[in-house]
């Protein structure tokens, strides 16, 4: 199964330009696969891979105009002629690799881990199965940035926070053992993100996990409105 790939390729030498690689595909690949396998033609091509089973995100790009995840995308289900480029919005280091520490950082903004100030007790937080079901769609996050990088406001903006951070920030807003509802609030609202989305479903359409980063965004400002 012949297929002909072009990829965006970046170097501070070079700057930004296309390469074709015609590749010999197994119908099983996928473009993680097939990425390997023109490494092996051109060990100079970079890109970004880990686990190779969906976990990770390391191996985000754009497919064919859509952001997915190589280890995921099968070739076969892609038409002759693919075209690669690194995640859109974010700075390319090389080739398919980018610079993702804009991204991280707005993560930390919105401190994405349990805060308690009771004492703990001798076993574990408890959280009910219906409180439990609330965070469903939440936690599964990847941090891949498919969904920060398909956005036109995070584009515009790069104080904008992003559906990354914000999916997060939503997730320990609705963890019912989290005890900073009051400091959360303080920091969606001082850090442009939660009221200047357009809903544009850019993140949602992107997101390669099924999430839907916009509905977390909407369930954060009616908290936030409802003051719970």
């Amino acid at each position: 199964m012949k297929r002909r790939f072009f990829i965006q390729r970046f170097s501070q030498e070079k700057g930004s330009y296309w390469q074709e690689y015609v590749i010999d595909c197994d119908p099983t690949w996928v473009v993680l696969d097939a990425l390997e396998a023109i490494h092996k033609q051109d060990p100079s091509l970079a890109y970004r891979r880990s686990c190779r089973h969906g976990i990770c995100g390391a191996c985000a790009i754009n497919i064919n105009g859509k952001n997915r995840l190589a280890c995921e995308t099968r070739v076969a289900n892609l038409p002759e002629k693919i075209r690669i480029k690194p995640l859109p919005g974010f700075p390319v280091i090389r080739d398919l690799v980018v610079d993702l520490n804009l991204l991280y950082q707005h993560i930390e903004t919105v401190k994405p881990y349990l805060i308690t100030q009771t004492p703990p007790p001798e076993k574990e937080r408890f959280q009910s199965p219906e409180d439990r079901k609330k965070l469903d769609g939440l936690y599964e996050c990847i941090l891949c940035g498919a969904c920060t990088s398909a956005c036109p406001t995070f584009w515009a903006n790069r104080n904008f926070l992003g559906p990354t951070a914000l999916l997060k920030a939503c997730l320990f807003f609705m963890d019912s053992r989290d005890e900073a509802k009051t400091d959360r609030k303080a920091i969606l609202n001082s850090h442009p993100g939660l009221w200047q989305c357009h809903s544009i479903f850019n993140c949602t359409e992107a997101c390669p996990k099924g999430l839907n980063p916009l509905r977390a965004i909407v369930m954060l400002r009616k908290k936030i409105l409802r003051g719970k």
